[in-house]
């Protein structure tokens, strides 16, 4: 069910036209608007690792979460960066997120074997406060330690 008690739609990369956005991806890189990312590059979560999708969201403050994680992860100083971005492919829901840790997707999380082009960047998002975030690093740190920090990627 959908959060206002509808039944859901599940968005798979046959069915996603529904899905409008705008859409965002949130990053510790530094990039121009016209870039086109496309997966099989370092994750931004787990160092080492090629990720075979890229990750976007509909929602700001999803993407604020993905920026911030992806820079204090990279030991990186600042917040990272939120992009505007346009998928040019077929996406689906995110299942790291999706039904997984959250009933339907209610932060509207989806990724992509396609490339996404750089439409915009955000600058003057809201980032989440100090302590929120290291809770939140904490939390990520101790799933790490359990070896409950998996993403189907």
């Amino acid at each position: 069910m959908g959060e206002d008690g509808t039944p859901r739609t599940p968005v798979t990369y046959d069915s996603c036209a529904h899905v409008e956005g705008p859409f965002y991806h949130g990053t510790r890189t530094a990039l121009e608007v016209g870039v086109e990312l496309v997966p099989g590059h370092g994750s931004n979560y787990h160092a080492g690792r090629v990720s075979n999708h890229l990750y976007f969201s509909a929602l700001e403050e999803t993407a604020a979460w993905g920026a911030e994680l992806a820079s204090a992860l990279a030991g990186g100083e600042g917040r990272g960066h939120i992009y505007v971005v346009e998928p040019l492919g077929p996406f689906e829901d995110d299942p790291n997120v999706t039904d997984k840790r959250f009933p339907g997707n209610p932060t509207q999380s989806y990724r992509t074997r396609h490339a996404v082009r750089i439409v915009a960047e955000l600058d003057d998002w809201q980032g989440h406060d100090p302590e929120v975030l290291r809770g939140m690093l904490d939390h990520l740190a101790q799933l790490r330690e359990q070896g409950l920090d998996v993403i189907e990627d």
